[in-house]
């Protein structure tokens, strides 16, 4: 069983038990998360996809980290010109642990 989510201009496919990074959430670790905005919902026979967003669905997670990605390095360069810049940037990100995929998908309408 698996659905697929949208949560900070992105999209993920979770099942239940596993560990994701997403964009960050505000919230303090441990706190739960609920997913309304499901696009697309599994059941291990029937997938189901809404048109855009499903209504009886929702995915149940809670707050495992809050934390900052690895540094990545932006570097800009024009040739002959003596122009550099070095910037860093670290990206924050938050770790959910999914506990639930709840919901019957049978009627993608309202």
């Amino acid at each position: 069983m698996y659905a697929v989510v949208f949560s900070g201009g992105k999209q993920y496919k979770l099942q239940e038990g596993e560990t994701v990074r997403v964009e960050k959430i505000p919230g303090e670790i441990g706190s739960p998360v609920l997913f309304e905005k499901v696009l697309m919902y599994s059941d291990g026979q029937k997938v189901t996809v809404g048109q855009p967003l499903l209504d009886k669905v929702e995915v149940k997670a809670h707050i495992v980290e809050q934390g900052k990605a690895k540094k990545i390095i932006v570097f800009k360069y024009k040739r002959r010109k003596r122009y550099r810049r070095k910037r860093g940037h670290r990206q924050p990100f938050t770790a959910l642990k999914i506990d639930n995929i709840a919901g019957s998908a049978d009627d993608p309408e309202k």
